[in-house]
């Protein structure tokens, strides 16, 4: 039953003993003024991204990170913020963004040419670490915040910052 003053859903509740036991969980709709709709824009995270302990695989930052990106993306996962774009807007210094994003192209959660980033499906289960890569001719040569990385790193060695 799916209706404005509530419904029933028929929750199994698994424990580490695989018994199952059956819980009924009873809902209501707390505030039938602000029920969310889709307007315009829309993103999704699958419940697997919790199930599957792919949440409890991201640090805070590529979390921020995570969900920043499925929030901007369109239907395809794509998205094409600037690394200062999103520093700003999620308060990461350079280093901080470099190694969440670095993270999530390990993890295999997103997919990044430069300069624009695909949120992919998630893989059949979480990873430590993988071989992914930047997808660039060069080793990084082409990121602009790598870049910007080094200029920085490069002027604090010089005493200039």
């Amino acid at each position: 039953m799916d209706f404005i003053g509530g419904y029933e859903k028929t929750w199994y509740l698994d424990n580490e003993s695989l018994n199952k036991e059956r819980a009924m969980i009873r809902k209501r709709i707390l505030d039938p003024n602000r029920i969310r709709r889709i307007d315009g824009g829309f993103s999704f995270i699958p419940h697997r991204f919790i199930s599957d302990g792919f949440l409890s695989s991201l640090d805070q930052k590529e979390l921020l990170l995570y969900l920043f990106l499925i929030l901007v993306s369109d239907r395809h996962g794509l998205s094409f913020y600037s690394y200062d774009s999103i520093c700003s807007l999620l308060q990461l210094n350079l280093g901080q963004y470099i190694e969440a994003r670095d993270g999530l192209m390990e993890k295999d959660l997103i997919a990044f040419d430069g300069t624009i980033f695909q949120v992919l499906d998630l893989p059949s289960k979480p990873k430590e670490g993988s071989t992914a890569k930047l997808v660039l001719d060069s080793d990084r040569g082409q990121d602009p915040a790598a870049i910007a990385q080094q200029i920085q790193l490069s002027l604090a060695d010089a005493g200039h910052a």
